[in-house]
């Protein structure tokens, strides 16, 4: 009977692991299905016009709060050279609670507690913005 659970266990662990592996990959559907919350006030594609909140297509290419045609706050435009440019990790930090972030910002959104839903939409939005991936992109450095 033991070697059957220990054979059990094994057999077990063995399939848990490859999906353990998968559960860091970042899901790109769940990353549009995120920016559903997004879409209210943000466009994508090239072209697009500007919403409430800016186009972001480019974001990654391009210094923070300097999208055409957009009149960003007092509070994003201040911190906009501290930032730099848009990285995984500091769109990541912002999208944890934006008026933490940039005191004085005007976007509304709480934002996402969920680690698995930053990483998602970080994910998906470069793929929709012309960005590299995030693995060429530190590959590039």
């Amino acid at each position: 009977m033991n070697q059957l659970v220990k054979g059990l266990s094994i057999l077990g662990l063995s399939l848990a692991l490859p999906l353990a592996a998968h559960a860091s990959e970042p899901d790109l559907g769940k990353g549009a299905k995120v920016f559903k919350k997004c879409a209210a006030c943000h466009t994508l594609g090239d072209g697009e016009g500007n919403k409430i909140g800016p186009n972001l297509y480019g974001m990654f290419d391009r210094p923070v709060a300097s999208a055409a045609d957009f009149n960003f706050s007092d509070g994003m435009t201040a911190r906009a050279a501290e930032i730099g440019t848009w990285t995984d990790e500091n769109l990541a930090e912002y999208l944890t609670k934006p008026r933490d972030y940039v005191p004085g910002t005007n976007m509304s959104f709480v934002g996402l507690r969920k680690e698995k839903d930053r990483v998602n939409l970080i994910a998906y939005l470069r793929q929709e913005t012309g960005a590299a991936p995030a693995a060429e992109e530190a590959a590039a450095e």
